[in-house]
Order: C-alpha cells, then structure tokens, then sequence
C-alpha cells in the first residue's frame, strides 16, 4: 500500500529530483546523469544558477537606461539629420492618433523588460532569504516571465516604430542608433537571466523551515 504524502511534501524530502527540461522525477542516484525520457544533464539545481542570474539581471538593468535614452534611429536627408529614441516614437505615435500602436510599443518595449527585470529580483531576493511566502504565486510569477520570454525577441514592434517615424524620400539614409544594441541586449540578458535562474531553489527554503516542535504556533507538521 503506498502511503499518502505530506501536500508540503518536496521531491528533494522524497529523495528525487526533477529534470529541468521535461520535468520527469528521477531518483537522487542520477545526479549528473543523462535524464532516462529527454537525455538532459540531471541536476539537483542548476550549477551557479543564482550567481549567473544576478550577472545577467544586473547587466541588463545597466543597460535599460540607455536602451529607452538614445537614439534607436538616426534619419540624414537633406532637411539635417534627426535622432529618434523608442519614447520619441510611442509619442509621436500618439500625436498622430495611433493610440492602440502607441500603447503596445510603450508595453512591449518599455514596460515588459522592466517588468520581467523586477520579478527575476523578487524571485532572487526571495531565495536569497529563504522566503517560504506564497511559494506557489512566485512560481507562477517565474513561469509568467518564462511564458513572456519566448515574446521577448521585440523587433517587430520596433520595425513598427521605425517604419512609423520614416518620413522621407529617396534622399535619405537611415540608420540604427546606439540604441538598438542596447535595447537587444536588455532583451537578451533578461532572457539569459530567466534561463540561468532555478525555480525549484525556491521550494528549497520548506526544507529548512521550522519544525511544529521548534515553533509552536506552527498549524501542523509536515512529513519528512
């Protein structure tokens, strides 16, 4: 007869681990083995997760601000030459009436990587206190990130905003801005970031969480 689980119970507790890719549980033994269904590196946690997400995030916190200053396009005609950042477009875009367009450039480019930005800090701090608040939501908060960086790649609505702002005839050169390659790589860092960070290092805070014997105004036990 298979006796019943603690619902706090984790896989580490039970001895098993989970596969980062496909998420099958394999026995503890595997450690650094091949996964038996998907053929992926097993670990117990990602090697250096915290560390390389904290690199990445932080690089591309450093590199938001430039990313939204300069310019993403520099326009030369015969009129002089015109500098234009993603903020100049979402305003343009709304004098000119496209209010829809102009709000989705503000989210996409704007809002969303700062967005993503803050979640991977509050799930990093939460590990680095060993935090056992609403473990469930911050899980759900990193699958949310996870779920909007496979959106991440933002070119289409920049293509949009520059193809907006290009007004000009066959007398002019365009060219990208400084703040391009900033604005790529805010996006790509903050991908590497969600990709670096381990989200099962949050549930590891339940393992060192009090007893019911160590703190009495515990509800109930849990199962080890």
């Amino acid at each position: 007869m298979t006796t019943p689980q603690s619902p706090d119970a984790t896989a580490t507790s039970l001895g098993l681990l989970s596969c980062h890719t496909c998420d099958r549980l394999s026995p503890m033994t595997l450690d650094a083995e091949p996964c038996p269904r998907c053929g992926a590196v097993l670990h117990h946690r990602k090697p250096a997760s915290v560390a390389r997400a904290w690199a990445f995030l932080l690089a591309a916190y450093l590199l938001y601000i430039p990313a939204n200053l300069l310019p993403v396009m520099v326009t030369q005609s015969i009129f002089g030459t015109q500098r234009d950042t993603i903020m100049s477009g979402v305003i343009y875009l709304w004098l000119s009436g496209s209010h829809v367009l102009a709000l989705v450039v503000l989210i996409a480019s704007v809002v969303v990587p700062l967005l993503k930005m803050m979640i991977l800090t509050l799930l990093l701090i939460s590990v680095r206190r060993r935090s056992t608040w609403r473990i469930r939501e911050q899980t759900r908060l990193y699958a949310l990130v996870e779920v909007v960086g496979r959106w991440s790649m933002l070119d289409i609505f920049v293509v949009a905003l520059l193809a907006a702002l290009v007004q000009v005839g066959a007398l002019a050169t365009i060219m990208p801005g400084t703040g391009t390659l900033a604005f790529a790589s805010v996006v790509v860092l903050t991908m590497l970031a969600s990709l670096s960070f381990d989200p099962r290092l949050l549930w590891d805070a339940l393992e060192t969480s009090p007893s019911p014997i160590e703190s009495p105004h515990s509800d109930h036990a849990r199962t080890r």
